[in-house]
């Protein structure tokens, strides 16, 4: 007693011709092709070959290289493009609260020496830089988030480069 049904003419996991299904094997063996040089893939536009374009600097997601711009959204030359930045960062002074307990405990013992420790700020920066490239049809924002004012320096000294590159 068999408790599967048999399939009928027409169901749709019944094998085409009635045979019955096996591994056996594939219909052509393949044998390997024609070697291609490395680098050959990749989409190129017809008409327009590649340059070898190199990436020499990197401002958050935006690549530039000498004469193109690379982003997410495609790619397009950087002469002619603006560039603008925007320093979004704060940066916060403070006197930590080990050293208001410090200067209340030496205070007692030490008199005003201990209003010394008073003088020690802690430095704290926060936000990001946001820079945008526009030109050429496209327009491209990317937010960097900073945490010291060197960075913030930095990312603005990589947009003056860019710039030197698009003038």
């Amino acid at each position: 007693m068999n408790q599967h049904p048999e399939p009928g003419p027409g169901q749709p996991w019944q094998q085409p011709g009635g045979e019955t299904p096996g591994w056996g094997l594939p219909p052509e063996q393949h044998h390997g092709g024609a070697l291609e040089p490395y680098g050959t893939g990749g989409y190129q536009p017809a008409g327009h070959p590649m340059p070898d374009e190199t990436p020499v600097a990197t401002i958050g997601d935006i690549a530039i290289s000498q004469n193109m711009v690379i982003t997410p959204a495609g790619r397009f030359p950087i002469r002619g493009t603006v560039w603008t930045v925007t320093d979004m960062s704060r940066t916060e002074r403070s006197t930590p609260t080990w050293a208001v307990i410090v200067a209340i405990l030496i205070f007692w013992w030490t008199c005003l020496l201990g209003l010394l420790f008073l003088l020690v700020k802690d430095q704290k920066t926060s936000g990001h830089v946001q820079v945008t490239v526009q030109g050429h049809g496209h327009y491209h924002a990317t937010s960097i988030p900073v945490s010291n004012p060197g960075a913030a320096f930095h990312i603005n000294q990589q947009v003056n480069y860019a710039r030197s590159l698009a003038a």
